[in-house]
């Protein structure tokens, strides 16, 4: 089996890997070269590109968690259990770059690297909760005790996105309101231009998200390979 999966990672995602690395590139042409400098905010606006993206792959990858955490509880199958924590090492990435780029965004227009707003202090509170999701999974004895207390875990923090993306419309905020998704329709707050970089950019960052899914599932997945060779060898003697 081990021999299987190494002959056919090159041959699967060897496509997706050159795609990825072809959207990345229009990506960063696009938010630099092609998009205008915004009038009001000025060039650190491009943060935009970044910053959004990374907080919709996020909660994806976090959706992921509660999703296959719910198949694992049901299921008992241990590859739900791999395809919880693999996406949830990534949601945790993307989360963070959602809390080093906002900050960086926020200085130059409210004066300040952090204020104690609605969606900012919901976001950080679903870092820590994933955060605390790979901390228990990596304190704690493998098998099947742990996949569970994770995957109640995994669900539960997933419950903290839709207050996060409530949070700018139940409450005064200082966090901009909408303007991908707003009641207008589609993203008819930004210039189309604006869109469009947005776009391509979000499908760069899915792309990443699915190249990274597939090399951490293959990773898991070899070491339980290994994990069962020794005992089988162990036992064997």
């Amino acid at each position: 089996m081990t021999e299987d999966v190494a002959e056919e990672t090159p041959k699967e995602n060897y496509f997706l890997l050159w795609l990825t690395a072809v959207v990345i590139f229009a990506a960063i042409a696009a938010i630099y070269l092609y998009v205008p400098t915004d009038k009001t905010e000025g060039p650190v606006q491009r943060i935009m590109y970044f910053h959004i993206p990374s907080a919709w792959l996020s909660f994806f990858a976090f959706f992921v968690v509660f999703l296959c955490s719910i198949l694992f509880l049901w299921k008992k199958d241990r590859e739900w259990d791999i395809y919880a924590h693999a996406s949830a090492e990534i949601g945790v990435i993307f989360c963070s770059l959602v809390l080093i780029t906002g900050p960086i965004w926020a200085r130059p227009i409210w004066g300040a690297w952090w204020v104690w707003d609605a969606r900012l202090t919901s976001t950080l509170i679903l870092w820590l909760i994933y955060v605390a999701y790979l901390m228990l999974r990596s304190q704690t004895a493998p098998g099947s005790m742990r996949a569970r207390y994770a995957a109640v875990l995994g669900i539960a923090g997933f419950l903290d996105i839709p207050l996060i993306h409530f949070s700018v419309l139940w409450w005064r905020a200082f966090h901009p309101q909408p303007k991908v998704i707003t009641s207008e329709g589609f993203g008819k707050g930004l210039d189309t231009s604006m869109m469009m970089t947005l776009l391509i950019s979000l499908a760069a960052f899915t792309l990443l998200y699915f190249v990274l899914m597939g090399q951490r599932v293959r990773q898991e997945k070899l070491r339980d390979e290994i994990d069962r060779i020794k005992k089988e060898k162990l036992y064997s003697h």
